[in-house]
């Protein structure tokens, strides 16, 4: 069986194929590959192994081979010709007054296909923007509308923390992120600290998510009224790390409930209980 590679392509666009003619390839290698309708060029990512089992849409196609000097030369006059589709692309967009907002384009490596990447709040009828594309490049044009995740995945970039973007380092698709998992976390509903580049909320507010649900199952829910030894309060913050709440009086003052503290109310409380029905039952004896 062929040994299965992941590629990368531009705009980190990613896909596994198959070293079908058996070449001898290595990580970081730029290879041609199969593409629908000719060839392309990508680079190589990682060798999968055999034991991994990887999901795919479609069959993976085949590496055709190692790219060339030549390749390697064409592929750098491609990406000086995207660049000058694109603004001519732009220009386009504006005469035909369309509501689309162009991200990226892209060339076939044989230049059997050039890709505009767009986004845009509503469908856009383009069928006149592609005519005249088609007249000008006399190749197959393809105008592909995206999400505003997928932009920031093709442009690419830093997140707060400084690091490079997960969608373009490792994240493999997008999960649905609400500002519940922001308030479950404690952290501020300000939208310029939980949004990443795209504009929507963090993708990370997802890692840690099942962490805090479970930590937080713990304890009662923010906001609940709480019995302390002081008196009866509404719990204002949970610190899951040290493991406490704090319990706000009804004069202001803060009383601070370790989880320790919890579990031993409610063991007194289950023993209550037990002791209580047991003592009901001693009343009314079976007869």
């Amino acid at each position: 069986m062929p040994d299965l590679f992941l590629i990368e392509f531009k705009g980190n666009r990613r896909g596994y194929y198959n070293n079908a003619f058996y070449h001898s390839l290595e990580k970081g290698e730029r290879v041609i590959v199969e593409a629908e309708r000719g060839e392309d060029m990508g680079l190589i990512s990682q060798q999968i192994p055999e034991s991994v089992e990887v999901e795919t849409e479609d069959k993976p196609l085949a590496i055709l081979r190692p790219a060339t000097p030549e390749d390697i030369s064409y592929a750098d006059t491609n990406a000086d010709a995207e660049k000058s589709a694109l603004t001519r692309c732009e220009g386009l967009v504006a005469k035909h007054g369309l509501p689309m907002r162009l991200i990226d384009s892209e060339y076939q490596h044989d230049r059997n296909k050039l890709t505009f990447y767009f986004t845009s709040d509503n469908r856009v009828d383009f069928r006149a923007l592609v005519r005249d594309l088609a007249a000008i490049y006399k190749t197959r044009i393809e105008l592909r509308q995206i999400g505003v995740r997928d932009a920031a995945k093709r442009i690419g970039g830093f997140g707060v923390c400084g690091l490079q973007q997960c969608c373009t380092s490792f994240l493999k698709r997008f999960e649905p992120i609400s500002t519940q998992f922001a308030r479950e976390q404690n952290l501020s509903l300000n939208p310029s600290k939980i949004s990443g580049n795209c504009g929507r909320l963090l993708c990370c507010l997802t890692y840690e998510k099942q962490h805090y649900m479970e930590r937080l199952s713990k304890f009662p829910r923010q906001g609940e009224h709480f019995i302390t030894d002081k008196g009866e309060g509404i719990i204002e913050a949970i610190n899951i790390f040290e493991d406490y709440m704090l319990v706000k009086l009804p004069g202001g003052e803060m009383d601070k409930v370790t989880l320790t503290d919890i579990r031993k109310r409610e063991r007194h409380k289950k023993s209550f209980f037990k002791n209580w029905r047991g003592k009901g039952e001693k009343k009314h004896p079976k007869e």
